[in-house]
């Protein structure tokens, strides 16, 4: 079995699916959030934001730590994203290390700018104060290294030997739906059950739901 063959349904509608690029401190955390959720197809960490060309974690300049995810609106709307992304960090802190951690929101589309509008009084007036959110349209992303993408399942040296099936690279981890889900589950975001319920409703083959309904239930961590 393969993850290609495993996935191939739910990256079948590519062209439906939208990217949200955003900042909300050290970004290990906010992949394993936004990979637990329903709707999110892909995840992935790195750097955006500055105007150093080819950033990297040792020489990161003016860019900021950041999480750039790829969702299905029909199943998670941007609104819905935006909520999640204000309502889990603190949008005006001081930054002890430069840009590294800011609150940082890059829009792709005018779409997503109205809603940004739209959305941001509401969280306001929630938080209770203005927001400091830096945010502007998308420019570049740059993908963090290998080590840094799905940083907590990579914690469990004993569960990546019983998805080497699966991915006998690790680089494989970076852009798996399945992979999102394992590094969320294993952060504390969703249950087992939850999973296995998510599982049963992905649109893929009923071997592959059989393989990764297994394969999660009988895993060791």
């Amino acid at each position: 079995m393969t993850i290609e063959k495993v996935e191939e349904g739910l990256h079948r509608n590519r062209q439906r699916l939208e990217l949200a690029t955003f900042g909300m401190g050290c970004f290990w955390g906010p992949e394993a959030r936004f990979g637990s959720m329903a709707g999110v197809i892909r995840t992935r960490v790195g750097f955006a934001g500055g105007t150093m060309p080819s950033p990297t974690y040792r020489q990161m300049a003016d860019h900021t730590e950041t999480i750039q995810i790829e969702f299905d609106p029909q199943q998670i709307s941007y609104e819905e994203v935006l909520k999640e992304f204000w309502q889990n960090h603190y949008p005006n802190r001081d930054n002890y290390k430069g840009r590294q951690y800011i609150s940082l929101l890059h829009y792709h589309t005018d779409q997503q700018r109205q809603i940004i509008k739209k959305v941001l009084p509401e969280m306001e007036s929630r938080l209770g104060e203005l927001i400091e959110t830096e945010i502007s349209s998308f420019t570049q992303f740059t993908l963090a290294e290998e080590r840094h993408q799905k940083y907590y399942l990579k914690r469990y040296p004993k569960a990546l030997e019983q998805l080497k099936e699966l991915y006998p690279d690790s680089r494989f981890l970076t852009d798996s739906t399945f992979a999102a889900r394992l590094n969320g589950f294993v952060k504390g975001f969703g249950t087992k059950d939850s999973m296995l319920k998510e599982i049963s409703q992905w649109s893929i083959g009923e071997d592959e739901k059989a393989y990764l309904t297994e394969l999660f239930a009988m895993m060791k961590w």
